[in-house]
């Protein structure tokens, strides 16, 4: 009954050459952390429309400072459980919500916590919009598109909308984003 992240997040905080000691406990506060964590990224992701490519100017040097951390953990041969460290730290910073969301988005690149996609679907769910629903309704618009039904893929991003869901086209696929 664990979420996959949560015991991946469970093993990135212990260093590979260490032996992993598994306890049901120690799994439960993966899984409280991992809510948290996620439920702090929800907080960021409301407050921004989008995640930037870029980090704002006036946050480069904190920035800066933040992914000097990341880089220097996993440089210390992989000891994951610093980068998962940086990860927090990254949350409690000074830096605005959309500088936050850029690093998250980068360090998540790497350790695959799928943190994001988590927020989004935490963020769906509070909004009465289930992230699977989402996502069948999205799949239904594509297949509209490709039939060229407009006037159904129009209905469908018109659906998403009233219910706080904006449809963002990308060279990648179609995205989604809570307003």
């Amino acid at each position: 009954g664990y979420d996959p992240m949560v015991y991946r997040l469970f093993c990135l905080c212990s260093h590979y050459r260490k032996v992993l000691v598994f306890s049901w406990d120690a799994l439960d506060n993966a899984a409280t952390a991992y809510e948290k964590l996620v439920s702090r990224i929800a907080v960021l992701l409301s407050d921004c429309s989008v995640i930037p490519e870029k980090i704002d100017a006036s946050d480069a040097e904190e920035a800066g400072t933040l992914r000097a951390e990341f880089a220097a953990a996993m440089d210390n041969d992989l000891n994951t459980s610093l980068a998962v460290t940086a990860l927090y730290d990254v949350v409690k910073s000074g830096c605005s919500s959309a500088s936050k969301l850029r690093l998250l988005a980068d360090f998540d690149s790497v350790l695959s916590l799928d943190l994001l996609k988590a927020a989004e679907r935490l963020l769906a769910d509070r909004n009465g919009v289930n992230g699977d629903d989402i996502l069948a309704k999205i799949e239904a618009r594509a297949e509209a598109k490709k039939l060229k039904n407009y006037a159904e893929a129009d209905r469908i991003r018109a659906e998403l909308l009233e219910k706080g869901i904006i449809l963002e086209d990308t060279k990648e696929g179609t995205k989604f984003r809570r307003i």
